[in-house]
């Protein structure tokens, strides 16, 4: 069964990040499962670090889109906001071409804290990076 408060295909998603640093940094979603959110980022001039090496804190702005923008469609966003509060990353290998792509999990859905599990692969499906990201539930003002 799924978790969102109501279907939301990958376009819905793209559209709702359309003029943020979601669209700048080419980030697709792909795939919406029951629980949990899939998209893509391209390994270019816009999210590499000087060693032409997929930047670590673009692996993060990945994994918090994904991770973010799940909590949120899981709450009555008239009411509430799910912000990020603490994100931890473990860079496992590199990225230098291609496309890599983020899939979030939940670990824990609260009704003040979700916890999301984001494993970003690449274009080889191999692990380059594993992330978990906390995001606290606010009322919205």
């Amino acid at each position: 069964m799924p978790i969102w408060i109501r279907p939301f295909t990958p376009a819905d998603l793209d559209a709702m990040c359309a003029n943020t640093a979601v669209e700048h940094l080419d980030i697709r979603f792909t795939e919406v499962g029951d629980d949990y959110l899939v998209a893509t980022m391209p390994v270019d001039h816009r999210t590499v670090q000087p060693m032409r090496l997929l930047h670590g804190g673009i692996s993060c702005a990945l994994a918090e889109t994904l991770g973010s923008l799940a909590s949120n469609l899981i709450v009555d966003t008239d009411k509430q906001l799910a912000v990020g509060t603490e994100i931890n990353a473990s860079h496992l290998r590199s990225a230098t071409s291609g496309r890599v792509t983020g899939t979030a999990r939940p670990i824990r859905l609260g009704q003040s804290q979700h916890v999301w599990e984001i494993r970003i692969d690449d274009a080889d499906g191999k692990l380059i990076c594993i992330a978990r990201l906390t995001n606290s539930i606010v009322p919205r003002r």
